[in-house]
């Protein structure tokens, strides 16, 4: 069918409604479709057809737009109508956003200059334009007949498109990240959602989300030969996870899991840490006796344990925080398990590994979040950290011994490791105090005579310091007193001396009994 005469017929320029005597919209919507089609690389005819497109949403009859053909006949007929109904939508949607389809690359190992992505922030803004009629219309007739249908039909290619193109990337600009974001907030009022997770998940018991939708449009490029061919699927794919929460995300596990991990075993840092936030999301949003079904949870400790050997301190800090909740899935937290003895697990596996490379680690940045993330390990293990009593004194001894200015992080979260190790496992301190005074006295004197440090890092930094001295005389039982009395005082300074003198004067003990409680 010839289509111009039918649109002129439209009236698209005037205030008048399509006449009674026009065709069903399922004849005009695949023939709009295959002039899209028709027109890829023609730049000019396909500007004009998606602005015809954009008009005939803007004026056209919405109860002629969206109602189905049949719809006073049979049910049959009228069940019919409707998906023939929602096919020729879904299909000239997809004709648009297909205008906007980012480059492929030619292998996956390759990987796209931003100049060959200068031509979409143009065509994602008019495409954009053409689409927001259509979802003002839809929602407010379906609003006003009380279904959702077509709009949840046709919402999860938008919300692809959308999500493709409004986040700050090499194939988006200002104004087409603008006009994304504007479609995303009209697809959202169209459908009365209150939020882009509210889109996805619905609410259980009372209407769906279209998270399945997405998927389903994710999924083929998806795979280990092709998702690295677009650079687009694996943003929108971790856009659309990390969306997702408990109770809905467990039931999609199969769907989210492969993809994830995909991401997570890739060369590329990048790639690595969004695999990981993503794996860290589901252990999160995921029941554990889902992740422990088929093996799930070990799989995952595999896959993120192998990363403790890389050098990059931004997967480090990732897997390590993932790692923290993930152990809870796979065993009782070591600190629990009191009233027998206790084989080694993977918190002891985990915490040996990373003791092994801060011994051995001098860079400066991967020393900060091995520091950062050992006090919480330390606490995790409890008593149980006495089987690694001895590395763990080597690395708190280490670590200490050397400047971190101008935050001190990795001194500062030293000392809150050793203050958790000495309330765990204070009988077994009371021995090494003679190794521990020295570098605690001479980390006062430095940190009182450096003069980078501000004066709340050096506060911070002998309050801390001032703890565990009072820790550990109270795990001697008053011991630690007598030697610091020895300390000369010639060579101190009033910050000190002060500080010494408040551990003296300190008579409240802080460990009671062998329990290791504090009071």
């Amino acid at each position: 069918m010839e289509l111009s005469p039918l649109l002129q017929d439209l009236h698209l320029c005037s205030e008048q409604l399509p006449s009674p005597t026009l065709p069903p919209v399922t004849v005009l919507l695949p023939g709009l479709q295959q002039q899209l089609v028709g027109a890829a690389g023609q730049d000019s005819a396909a500007k004009s057809l998606i602005g015809r497109v954009e008009r005939l949403f803007q004026t056209a009859d919405p109860h002629w737009l969206f109602s189905p053909a049949s719809a006073n006949q049979g049910v049959k007929q009228e069940e019919e109508s409707w998906a023939e109904l929602q096919a020729a939508y879904g299909g000239l949607v997809s004709a648009l956003i297909g205008c906007v389809a980012l480059p492929l690359c030619k292998d996956d190992s390759s990987s796209l200059v931003s100049t060959a992505y200068q031509s979409i922030p143009a065509w994602a803004a008019l495409v954009s334009s053409a689409l927001q009629p259509l979802l003002g219309a839809l929602g407010a007739w379906e609003r006003g007949v009380g279904t959702r249908g077509l709009l949840v039909t046709l919402a999860p290619q938008i919300c692809v498109f959308t999500v493709t193109h409004f986040q700050d990337q090499p194939w988006t600009s200002s104004s087409s990240r603008q006009a994304a974001e504007s479609l995303h907030g009209a697809l959202l009022r169209a459908g009365s959602w209150r939020d882009s997770a509210h889109l996805l998940m619905g609410e259980p018991g009372r209407s769906r989300g279209i998270v399945c939708g997405v998927l389903d449009i994710l999924q083929p490029q998806l795979t280990r030969d092709s998702w690295q061919r677009c650079e687009a699927v694996k943003l929108v794919f971790a856009w659309t996870l990390l969306q997702v929460t408990r109770p809905t995300l467990s039931p999609h596990l199969p769907r989210l899991l492969p993809p994830s991990l995909l991401l997570n075993d890739h060369h590329r840092p990048e790639n690595c840490m969004l695999g990981v936030r993503c794996l860290h999301h589901i252990v999160l949003n995921t029941p554990a006796s889902d992740l422990r079904q088929f093996n799930r949870a070990e799989v995952l400790y595999q896959a993120l344990f192998k990363h403790l050997y890389t050098t990059e301190a931004a997967v480090i800090q990732l897997v390590l925080s993932c790692l923290l909740d993930l152990l809870l899935v796979l065993e009782r937290p070591p600190s629990s398990l009191t009233s027998s003895p206790r084989k080694p697990g993977h918190h002891d596996e985990v915490l040996r590994l990373v003791l092994t490379h801060m011994e051995a680690e001098q860079k400066v940045v991967l020393r900060r979040v091995y520091a950062s993330c050992l006090p919480q390990y330390l606490d995790r293990m409890g008593v149980a950290v006495c089987r690694h009593l001895q590395r763990v004194e080597r690395v708190l001894l280490g670590y200490l011994e050397i400047r971190d200015p101008p935050e001190e992080t990795s001194r500062l979260k030293i000392l809150e490791g050793l203050q958790t190790t000495v309330r765990a496992a204070w009988p077994r301190w009371k021995c090494r105090i003679d190794m521990l005074l020295p570098c605690l006295l001479r980390l006062l004197l430095d940190v009182s005579s450096d003069a980078e440090l501000t004066e709340s890092i050096r506060q911070q930094l002998m309050a801390q310091t001032a703890q565990c001295l009072h820790l550990l005389d109270s795990c001697s039982h008053g011991k630690l007193q007598c030697r610091l009395q020895q300390v000369d005082r010639c060579c101190c300074s009033s910050e000190v001396l002060g500080c010494l003198a408040t551990v003296a004067t300190r008579t409240e003990r802080t460990l009671t009994d062998g329990s290791g409680q504090t009071t």
